[in-house]
């Protein structure tokens, strides 16, 4: 391979000097091309912005004690995250805490106590586990959006549509870990998400509308409501409350497909046909903390205890 076959081969994504020098390339050369220095000894193509895996792996080239954590590692995962730590211009990176940090332009650095099983590799990457990161994010989430994260950790997974049988976490899991950092930065908070992080939350929105219900003074509703609890084909509601047979369901983008909408319908009649009243709660709702739904869900709680 010449030298520009192997200018090529770095030209496509984030690399280090090291790199560089592996191919055969001086790095001095390489600020002829369109490349641009994003930290010291990391370049990138000056075309198009680094995708953040990528980029990621380029300091990590340069820093191989550390690993990816916080919003970096859980947007790696593919964790949600709220649209306010989104931003992911600053890369953050964990090294031993008897290390120094990573103290680079672009980079936050972080010293951790790490232990046994807190860590792992995504395509050769190292980063934190979920339940690590979700402990590691506990200082910068609200209460609500720990409790949100946490129940999708420890959700129970439809095997036919995630390939895996398992939650990622369960809430004894979760205790073990903080228990084991008593001193982390939010274990506080952690603590009380964990206490109100619920098994059946299947979604985000609904974790949130769970919460915005008991914090407007309303009972604590019940998830995933079969209809014939004994038959695991019997529909199922979100939430609701069985005394009063008021249920409430979460509708995202996919039941506007002709084929969810179907299923819905399927579900609604056999519910409304035993007496039950349904509330549907959209993506408008959670923009206006629930307003409309909390507005119906009152007037049902009244009418039921008329």
């Amino acid at each position: 391979m010449n030298a520009d076959e192997h200018l090529n081969s770095l030209l496509g994504r984030p690399f280090s000097a090291n790199e560089a020098r592996a191919h055969g390339l001086n790095p001095v050369d390489l600020r002829l091309e369109d490349i641009r220095q994003v930290s010291r000894g990391v370049f990138v193509p000056g075309s198009a912005p680094p995708g953040l895996e990528d980029l990621v792996r380029a300091h990590l080239a340069v820093n191989p004690e550390a690993w990816a954590s916080h919003r970096t590692a859980g947007a790696i995962l593919g964790l949600w995250l709220p649209r306010w730590i989104e931003d992911h211009s600053a890369i953050h990176l964990s090294k031993p805490s008897h290390l120094p940090r990573v103290r680079r332009p672009g980079v936050v650095g972080h010293r951790v106590r790490i232990l046994e099983g807190e860590l792992e590799a995504r395509e050769g990457l190292r980063l934190t586990s979920r339940g690590r990161t979700w402990l590691d994010l506990g200082h910068e989430l609200t209460p609500v959006a720990l409790v949100a994260l946490g129940d999708q950790l420890i959700r129970v997974p439809r095997p036919e549509f995630e390939g895996r049988g398992e939650p990622y976490e369960t809430k004894a899991s979760l205790a073990r870990l903080l228990r084991a950092h008593p001193k982390v930065k939010g274990v506080g908070k952690c603590k009380e998400a964990l206490a109100d992080m619920r098994v059946g939350s299947d979604s985000v929105p609904e974790s949130l509308l769970r919460m915005c219900l008991i914090a407007h003074g309303f009972p604590e509703p019940e998830l995933q409501i079969r209809l014939d609890p004994t038959d695991p084909r019997s529909p199922s509601i979100d939430i609701g409350y069985p005394l009063g047979r008021i249920g409430i369901h979460y509708e995202g983008g996919h039941h506007l497909e002709p084929e969810q909408q179907h299923i819905d319908l399927w579900r609604d009649t056999a519910f409304r046909r035993v007496g039950w009243d349904l509330i549907h709660a959209t993506v408008d709702d959670l923009h206006d903390d629930f307003a409309r739904v909390r507005h119906e869900l009152r007037i049902l709680l009244s009418d039921k205890a008329a």
